[in-house]
Order: C-alpha cells, then structure tokens, then sequence
C-alpha cells in the first residue's frame, strides 16, 4: 500500500479544547491523494488530569443524522474508581473525528455517580436517545457492594435525549421501575452505543445493551428495549454469566450479543425474537478476553454482511486492543486488526460511512487509563 505520511499539524488538531495532546507513537496512515486507504490516529479527545478531571473512562460514541460524531465518556473527578463524585460529558466533532469541541456536559449530580452511556441515533427524526445508570456518589466501593446489602441507595436507570444534535441534553428521567428486575443490586446499560432494529416486525425498536447481578446471586447480560422512541421500556432477554455486553442486528434480523465474563473468552449469544430472548450461549475461543468490555457492530461492504468486534484480545491482560471481523453471524472470526499494542481497555466502535469505520478507546504507555483516544480506518484496509 502507497501511504503518504500527512503534517503534525493535522495530527495536532484539538481545537475548542483545553489542552493540546502528543500523538500515538504509532505511524499515521492516512490516504493517497483523496482517496482513504489507511487508518488515523487523531488526538487523544480525553486525557487524565485535563479539564478538571481526574480521570476520564467507559467510552461511547455515535453519529448524528447531519454526520456528527459524539464522543461519550464518564468525567472521573476525585480518582479513577468507578464510584464518587463522577459526571457524564462528551466532545462532538463535525469534520469526521479530525476536530473535537470543548467538553459539554451532559449529567451533572453533585457528588453522585453518573455515567455508563449508551447512545443511538432515530434514523427517521435524527433525535439522539441516551441510557444511563446512576447512583449516591457515597456508595460503593466496587459492583459487589451493591449485591451484598452495603450501599444505602442503589444503581439507578435513567433516560434522556438530545433535538439539537448533541449540544443540550433533556432532564435526566428515571426508568428504573421498567428497565431493572426486582432483586437486583448492580446495574449497567452499556458502556457502548445501542442499537434501533432495521428489520422484522419490530423494526424501528431501540434495544440496550445492559448488565445486572441479583443480590446475594448471579450476574446477567440483557437487553432492554422501546417501541415507542424512548417513552416506555421493557425487559428483554437475559444471558447468565455474563455483564457488560454490546449487541448487533445482522441482515436477516437476528440480535448477535457479545458479552463480558470470566473464563478468558467473550460469551455470544443470539436472538431471534427482536431481543425478547437469547439462545446459543458459546464462550468463544477466537475472541480471547481479560474479563472487560468490548463492543460490536454490523456493516455491509462490498455487498457482504459483517459484524465488526472490539476488545483486549489478550485473555491474560488489558492489552492489545482489537478489531476482528466475521462474515458468518459471529461463528467464526478473523486474525484481526491490532489498534493498539499496548496498555488499554474499554471501547466502542462507530460506522462513519459505508466504508470508514471509527473506534474510540481507553488506552495508555503505563497503564490503560491515561487517555480515549479516537482512530478511524478503512474497512478494506481491516478486511485483508
């Protein structure tokens, strides 16, 4: 491949912000002549000790119908913990990823928890649909507190929306009552973009990736959904063993559910009801996992259906993120595209076009969480 190595200038780009970050030591790859064939690595859109943050973690991203990217993430004041006095902000950027915002705030509770977003887009009203989880910033030292009686409050469910395509935010409604099981402590939608169903008699449903462990029991996978964009919310299928998880529709209709679990594999599994049921739970082997998140997605390239899958793909460690492909409804997958060797985490993944993905990741030289970074690649370039 002819590559041709574009100015730091470009690379250097973070206009609207308040810091000015250092590159990947990665090479940048970006195009030949107009036409993209590579891969770019933009500048890093969130970084620790920035803009009055300790740290930043649990990415999400999505793209509006006018074609603006809205990068998600939980603004970790006083530390890294998953707990405390967190709030819930993105960055948008109008030119595909080269330029991002100032950091706008979405979810502002004081010193309460707010975060795990899982944003998704109305292809017909371009309204931006937002799930979060909440909970008392005093709470909690970790998952299991939650599931053993030691928290004074609980983890919330709440929704909220966007008309004017990512720049204010709706009062934060709670769906709790419809979204979470009776007897159930922690509680996560995402961490990663949800999805609105394409085909079937329930085209048109905005379904949730989420996670919940029973007090005192187990913990589960699940899907929750809407048929009327976002007013009511129902309780769909659950996987057990699993937590975070991530969901994709294939061409033919059927939910494809990638899932967070011990053992060092990824869980799959399938729905075939719009969500309303899974079957088919298999650890797979070719998508090796440390025990954290990933995310998925389906696209069609050159007339073929594939499902896009992100995740440390290194059973023994946050390392080495990546993207694999598979052209079989998630029964076999690629070698894969490495993003980044090194330390990193969390992720999600966007199309920006046909034949351009996005993916926007946790990552760092000495440690995982030092900076979410955005790079974008061509599909043709992943697909070798």
């Amino acid at each position: 491949m002819n590559t041709v190595l574009k100015g730091l200038a470009f690379a250097m780009l973070m206009v609207g912000c308040s810091c000015i970050s250092k590159q990947p030591a990665t090479p940048v790859n970006p195009s030949d002549g107009d036409e993209f064939v590579g891969t770019v690595r933009a500048p890093y859109i969130f970084e620790k000790y920035h803009d009055g943050y300790h740290t930043f973690r649990i990415p999400a991203i999505t793209i509006t119908k006018k074609g603006t990217l809205l990068a998600f993430c939980e603004g970790r004041k006083n530390g890294g913990g998953d707990t405390g006095d967190i709030d819930l902000v993105l960055r948008r950027s109008t030119d595909g990823g080269k330029i991002w915002s100032h950091l706008i705030m979405v979810w502002d509770d004081g010193y309460n928890t707010c975060g795990n977003p899982s944003p998704v887009v109305d292809p017909v009203t371009g309204r931006i649909h937002l799930l979060m989880t909440w909970n008392l910033g005093t709470d909690g030292k970790s998952a299991g507190d939650f599931n053993n009686g030691k928290t004074t409050d609980t983890r919330r469910v709440f929704y909220t929306f966007s008309d004017d395509d990512g720049l204010t935010w709706s009062k934060a409604r709670e769906i709790t009552s419809q979204a979470k099981p009776d007897g159930y402590g922690w509680y996560a939608t995402g961490p990663c973009h949800a999805i609105i169903l394409r085909k079937g008699p329930h085209a048109g449903r905005i379904v949730v990736p989420c996670d919940c462990n029973a007090i005192g029991g187990a913990g589960y996978s699940h899907v929750i959904y809407s048929d009327d964009s976002g007013a009511n919310w129902k309780i769909g299928g659950m996987v057990s063993g699993g937590n975070e998880s991530s969901v994709a529709e294939l061409e033919d209709g059927t939910l494809v559910l990638t899932c967070r679990t011990s053992g060092g594999k990824r869980l799959l599994a399938w729905s075939h009801d719009s969500g309303e049921s899974f079957v088919d739970m298999v650890k797979e082997a070719a998508l090796p996992d440390p025990t954290c998140q990933g995310s998925m997605l389906s696209t069609v390239f050159n007339g073929r259906e594939y499902l896009l899958h992100s995740n440390c793909s290194n059973a023994s460690g946050r390392t080495k993120m990546t993207i694999k492909t598979s052209a079989d409804g998630g029964k076999s997958w690629s070698s894969g595209y490495l993003v980044w060797g090194g330390y990193t985490a969390y992720s999600d993944m966007v199309m920006l076009d046909d034949k351009i993905i996005g993916i926007l990741y946790e990552n760092g030289d000495a440690g995982s969480y030092e900076r979410i970074s955005f790079e974008k690649a061509a599909l043709s370039y992943i697909l070798k």
